[in-house]
């Protein structure tokens, strides 16, 4: 498999050269050359296959022959080593549960799927080494410090806005310490994800090697899609249309589920959930893509105002609109109506939900007033617990808090605080 530039001034590379490379010289985004639907006998049995198995059957196409079937199966295991539950949470509408990794987030796959594919890499290059360079707005950091603890060849180098993460978000990419570094930024998200990006191109810093894993990164994307082929093997026996409403913030998730549909799953329609950074929601509303700088909200890890991912999705629909909008609305939230929703699902099920699939909720149930007789899914991308401050006055109760959040929130936090792209050079150096 070749993959070339969303920008299409830079050279095509292979699976292991995207991974390791992570944003093509052109500064764009790196996406597959070829998409191959999956043959229809596979969605027909796909009950009857393992996660393991449904997983390989996706991703292998996008590796070919780079990792050999054995040890891309072991690491698809080693991935998926936790379960993914569809709960019903009122008619007709389901919660699809993330959380139940190592960092209790959904980024958990693709970090996870990415470490392994890079430590897979560098198994033969004893004295190369790269620097993993990720900018997170909550979640991303934890699952990537996670995903790539004590990895051998990899020194990892964490972004993040002070102020601007929960309490055990910060303690999960600040307290690991061996090959992990956090970088605190005086700044939002947007500042982290800019100085990333602004690194991978100074040719100063070629000599560290520097790659991301951040979902721009093919490796942290493509996984993501495993998620909706397992919430369809799941609901396929009630026979419904399935709408998806993904919390959206980079928009990886939800172009991963995009591309799912382009493999054949499936899938009546998409709704990208934001909360009030509706860069995504306007664009539709207006037809002009006009990014705007991030604003904090409860739903944090959603806080962009850049989505990188966006220009995935106008390549999978090769820029027509139309189309795009046959498949796809986007709607806008406020923190007070998230709020609303959390309190609501919670009063008339019982179910405890999170500020970003509160968000996705508020998005599906608009969604489904247009679509009869359809099954709606909602993604809920973290565990309350990581947000136990704006979940337990809300809803009244306390949460008990869960092993792998044990695990750290003792710990000490170790950060660097940083304030522009001088500094960050300065530390890599």
């Amino acid at each position: 498999m070749k993959y070339f530039s969303l920008n299409h001034n830079a050279p095509e590379v292979s699976f292991k050269e995207a991974v390791i490379q992570g944003l093509a010289s052109d500064k764009g985004l790196y996406f597959p050359q070829i998409i191959t639907p999956l043959n229809p006998v596979f969605f027909n049995v796909i009950e009857n296959l393992s996660h393991h198995d449904i997983a390989y059957d996706v991703i292998h196409q996008f590796i070919g022959d780079e990792i050999p079937e054995a040890h891309l199966r072991e690491i698809i295991a080693d991935t998926l080593s936790f379960d993914f539950p569809v709960i019903e949470v009122e008619k007709d509408i389901y919660s699809l549960e993330l959380f139940h990794g190592p960092t209790m987030a959904f980024k958990d796959v693709g970090a996870r799927f990415m470490s392994r594919c890079l430590a897979y890499f560098n198994k033969d290059e004893k004295d190369s080494k790269n620097t993993v360079l990720v900018a997170t707005s909550g979640d991303t950091g934890g699952a990537v410090a996670s995903g790539f603890l004590g990895v051998a060849g990899v020194d990892v180098v964490i972004l993040y806005p002070s102020g601007k993460v929960s309490d055990i978000q910060e303690k999960q990419l600040t307290t690991l310490g061996k090959n992990i570094k956090a970088l605190e930024v005086d700044g939002v998200f947007d500042d982290c994800q800019d100085m990333v990006k602004k690194a991978f191109l100074d040719e100063s810093l070629a000599h560290k090697n520097l790659t991301s894993a951040n979902s721009i990164n093919i490796a942290r994307w493509l996984p993501q899609m495993f998620y909706f082929f397992f919430a369809y093997k799941a609901l396929k026996k009630l026979n419904k249309p399935l709408v998806f409403s993904c919390p959206s913030g980079n928009f990886g998730n939800i172009c991963a589920g995009i591309m799912a549909k382009k493999l054949g799953l499936p899938i009546e329609h998409f709704v990208a959930s934001t909360n009030v950074n509706d860069t995504v929601p306007r664009f539709l509303a207006s037809g002009e893509y006009d990014p705007k700088p991030s604003k904090a909200t409860i739903s944090n890890a959603m806080d962009v105002g850049n989505p990188s991912n966006f220009v995935r999705i106008q390549e999978l629909y090769n820029n027509d609109l139309a189309a795009f909008e046959k498949d796809f609305s986007s709607y806008s939230f406020t923190d007070d109506k998230t709020l609303e929703a959390l309190k609501q699902i919670y009063n008339t099920s019982g179910y405890i939900a999170e500020p970003h699939g509160s968000v996705g909720y508020l998005g599906l149930k608009k969604q489904l007033q247009k679509h009869d007789n359809a099954i709606g899914v909602f993604l809920e991308t973290a565990h309350p617990i990581k947000f136990l401050d704006v979940v337990e006055p809300a809803l009244g109760i306390t949460l008990t808090i869960p092993t792998q959040i044990e695990s750290v929130i003792n710990e000490e936090k170790v950060s660097v605080k940083i304030s522009n792209y001088e500094d960050l050079k300065a530390f890599l150096r």
